[in-house]
C-alpha cells in the first residue's frame, strides 16, 4: 500500500488522540516545500528502481532515503499499510524521506487493474492523484468504473477528459510498466517496499520501517561527508543496497493458478429460471449480467453444452447486474418479467434477444424486445418502470456477495467454481467429470432427480461474515429503535460520504422491518478528505445534546439532504431551522466542545481496522460499504437466530 498528499489526511481522525496529529495544511505545506531541482530526471531514471516523472510521490526529490511503494489498491494488505505509512510521513520531514508509488495490480484482483488505470489517468491530466488513491482505500469494497468516474471528478478532473485519456491507452501504459517494473525486481506480492532499494515486504508495522530509514539516514550522513552531493545520496545508496533477483531457469510458460476444488451449496430457488430437465444429472449455475460483454461472448459455449448434453445438463440463471453496467438491472427486469408471463421459455427468449443486442438497452429498445418475443408491451412499460422484480434481484446479488463471486460471467457446476470467460473445452472437461460422478450415485441407488441435493449435503456453504468487535456505545452516541432490541446495528458514517447517504434508506427500511427487535447507534468516522465531514460531526452531535435522539436524526436527515452544502454558514443555517438554540450551537463548534467525542468514535473505528464509510457492525457481523437491503436483512435474521 501506499500513502501521498492527502494519505495522512486520510489517517488523521484515526491517527488523533494516539500521539500522531498532524494537520491537513500543515501536511500541504510540506509538500509544496521547495525541492532541489539538482536531482535530474534521467539520474533517476539511472536507479535500479528507476524513478520517473509520471510516479506519484510525496516527499522533497533530493531527500535521502526513498521510500518505493508497489501497490494494489484491492489488496487488504496494502490497505493495512496505510496507517503505518502515514506515521512514517509524519515522523520524518519531507526533506528526510520521500515515498514514491508504482502501481501492482495483482491478477487475482479483478478489480485493481482497472483501479490503476483510473489514477494513472488522474495523475497525468494534474489531478489529485492521492485524493482519488483515498477514495479508492476508503471504499475498497466498491471499486467500479462508475465510482472510479466519480472519484475522478472529485480529484479535480474533468469526465470528459478523464473517459478520454483512459481510452488514449495511456494510463495502461504507465500500469504496464510499472508491472513490469515489479516482474524485473522479482516481487509477487503486495504490498512491497524498497527503502533505497532495500527490501521490505507486507504490511510490517512502523518499527520495521523506522528501523530501516533510520539506518538510511546514518548512512546518507557519513556519504555526504565524502563530498556526496545531496540529490544524490538516496540514488547511490539504492546502487549500494540494491540486490537484483537471482535469475531463474527458463521452465516454459507460468503454472496455471490453483484449481478450486470445493463444492459450494449454491441454492436454486424455485423461481429461478432454468433450462434442462429437472432430472438432471448435472447442474450449472451461472450468474451473469445483460450489460456484461463476457457474459455475451460466453453465450455459444453454454448453448453447445446445452445441445450436448440434452438429458442429463441444467442450467439456472441467476442475476448480478453489475454496478457500472447502468442498463444490465433494467434488463434484468424485463426477463423476469417475461419469466413471470411465459415461463423459462419466455425468459430464455428474453435473453436470446438481449444478448444479441446488448448495445441497445435503454426502455425504448427492451420495450421492442418484448415486441419482438410477443409480451405485452404495455405490461412490460408498467414491470420496467416498477420496484416488481428488485427485492428478487437483490436477493441475487447478496448471494453472490456471499459466495465472494467478484464479477460477471461465474458459474457453479454442481458446485464446482468457474469463473469468467473460459473456453468451451474447460466448461466440457468439468461437465464430464460430474456427469460421471453423478452417474456413481444413480449406480448406487440415488434417483436422478435427488442427485443436486445429494451433493449439496457435503457441499461447502459460504464462508461466514466478516466479524469486528467495537466498545458498547454510551448514552452519548445517538441511537433510533427500543434499547433492549436484541439486535445492536453500530454504523460509522460520514455526512460528506456519498456511499453513507445511499445507505440511510436501508437502515430506514431495516428499522421498520424490526420495530422491536433493531436499534441503530450511530459513531462519527468523517473522513479528512473530506473538508466539512469534522464539524459536520460535531454540529451534529450539538444538535443530540440540545434534541435528544430526535433533534440528532432530524439533523442527520437534514445534512445527507444537503451533502454539497456543509460549511460553517450551512450547519448554522440547519441549526436556526430546525429551532435550535443558536449561540449554544455557535459556542460548542467555536469551542470544539463535541471533537474529544467524534475522536472517540474515530479511535474506536481504528481499533477495529475500519477505515472507509459507511461501516456497520450487526451483533458483531461487519459490512463495509452501502449493500443492498438484503445484504443487512440476512445477517439481522442471522443474529436473531443466534440470540
Amino acid at each position: 500500500m501506499n500513502t501521498g498528499t492527502a494519505l495522512v489526511g486520510f489517517m488523521l481522525s484515526f491517527l488523533a488522540g494516539s500521539g500522531l496529529t498532524w494537520g491537513v495544511a500543515e501536511y500541504r505545506k510540506a509538500e509544496l516545500a521547495p525541492s532541489d531541482t539538482s536531482a535530474e530526471p534521467s539520474r533517476q531514471a539511472s536507479s535500479p528502481i528507476p524513478i520517473g516523472s509520471d510516479d506519484p510521490s510525496w516527499g522533497s526529490a533530493t531527500a535521502p532515503v526513498t521510500v518505493v511503494v508497489l501497490s494494489d489498491f484491492e489488496c487488504p494488505y496494502c490497505s493495512r499499510a496505510v496507517p503505518t505509512l502515514a506515521r512514517v510521513e509524519k515522523e520524518y520531514r519531507p526533506e528526510q524521506v520521500r515515498v514514491v508509488w508504482k502501481h501492482y495490480p495483482l491478477e487475482s484482483h479483478p478489480n485493481a487493474r482497472p483501479a490503476a488505470e483510473a489514477a494513472a489517468a488522474v495523475r497525468a491530466l494534474g489531478g489529485d492523484f492521492w485524493k482519488f488513491h483515498d477514495l479508492a482505500f476508503g471504499h475498497q469494497r466498491e471499486l467500479s468504473r462508475e465510482n472510479f468516474a466519480r472519484w475522478a471528478v472529485e480529484a479535480g478532473v474533468d469526465s470528459g477528459r478523464f473517459e478520454a485519456e483512459l481510452k488514449s491507452l495511456r494510463p495502461a501504459a504507465k500500469v504496464d510498466r510499472d508491472i513490469s517494473l515489479a516482474r524485473q525486481l522479482g516481487i509477487n506480492g503486495t504490498p512491497h517496499f524498497k527503502i533505497n532499494g532495500k527490501t521490505l515486504s507486507g504490511a510490517q508495522p512502523f518499527d520495521k520501517f523506522k528501523q530501516l530509514i533510520d539506518e538510511q539516514l546514518t548512512a546518507a550522513d557519513a556519504l555526504a561527508k565524502t563530498g556526496v552531493r545531496r540529490a544524490d545520496l538516496s540514488l547511490e545508496l539504492t546502487k549500494k543496497n540494491f540486490a537484483a533477483p537471482p535469475a531463474e531457469p527458463r521452465k516454459g510458460p507460468p503454472a496455471p493458478p490453483p484449481v478450486d476444488t470445493t463444492v459450494w451449496k449454491v441454492p436454486v430457488a424455485a423461481d429461478d429460471p432454468v433450462s434442462g430437465p429437472a432430472d438432471a444429472l448435472v447442474t450449472l449455475i451461472e450468474f451473469s449480467d445483460f450489460q456484461c460483454p463476457y457474459c455475451s461472448k460466453v453465450g455459444p459455449s453454454i448453448e453447445r453444452l446445452r445441445q450436448e448434453y440434452p438429458r442429463d445438463l441444467r442450467v439456472v440463471w441467476k442475476d448480478l447486474p453489475m454496478s457500472f453496467h447502468p442498463r444490465a438491472k433494467p434488463a434484468a427486469f424485463l426477463s423476469r418479467f417475461a419469466y413471470d408471463e411465459r415461463g423459462n421459455d419466455g425468459f430464455w427468449k428474453v435473453h436470446d434477444a438481449l444478448f444479441e443486442d446488448q448495445k441497445n438497452l435503454d426502455d425504448e429498445s427492451l420495450l421492442r424486445t418484448a415486441e419482438k418475443v410477443g409480451l405485452d408491451t404495455r405490461r412490460a412499460r408498467a414491470a420496467l418502470g416498477s420496484t416488481r422484480y428488485t427485492k428478487k434481484i437483490d436477493e441475487s446479488v447478496a448471494l453472490a456477495s456471499d459466495f465472494a463471486i467478484p464479477g460477471t460471467p461465474h458459474f457453479f457446476i454442481n458446485g464446482r467454481r468457474v469463473s469468467g470467460l473460459k473456453p468451451y473445452e474447460d466448461f466440457k472437461r468439468l461437465v464430464d467429470e460430474q456427469l460421471a460422478l453423478a452417474r456413481a450415485l444413480v449406480d448406487k441407488g440415488v434417483p436422478r432427480a435427488a442427485v443436486f441435493q445429494e451433493l449439496m449435503k457435503s457441499a461447502k456453504a459460504p464462508p461466514e461474515p466478516e466479524k469486528k468487535t467495537v466498545a458498547a456505545p454510551t448514552r452519548d452516541n445517538p441511537s433510533r429503535g427500543p434499547d433492549k432490541a436484541r439486535v445492536t446495528i453500530t454504523e460509522f458514517s460520514d455526512f460528506q460520504c456519498p456511499f453513507c447517504s445511499r445507505a440511510t434508506p436501508t437502515m430506514e427500511q431495516l428499522l421498520a422491518a424490526y420495530p422491536k427487535d433493531v436499534r441503530l447507534v450511530w459513531r462519527h468516522l468523517p473522513l479528512s478528505f473530506h473538508p466539512n465531514a469534522p464539524l459536520a460531526a460535531e454540529a451534529a452531535q450539538e444538535a443530540f445534546a440540545q434534541g435528544g435522539n430526535e433533534g440528532f436524526w432530524k439533523y442527520h436527515d437534514t445534512l445527507f439532504q444537503n451533502q454539497k452544502a456543509l460549511a460553517r454558514p450551512d450547519l448554522e443555517r440547519y441549526a436556526r431551522e430546525q429551532g435550535l438554540d443558536l449561540a449554544r450551537f455557535n459556542a460548542a463548534l467555536d469551542s470544539h466542545k463535541h471533537k474529544p467525542h467524534v475522536d472517540r468514535d474515530s479511535q474506536e473505528a481504528q481499533r477495529a481496522s475500519i477505515t472507509g464509510t459507511p461501516g456497520f457492525i450487526i451483533n458483531g457481523y461487519f459490512v463495509s460499504g452501502a449493500y443492498p437491503f438484503e445484504t443487512f436483512d440476512r445477517l439481522v435474521r442471522k443474529a436473531l437466530q443466534e440470540r
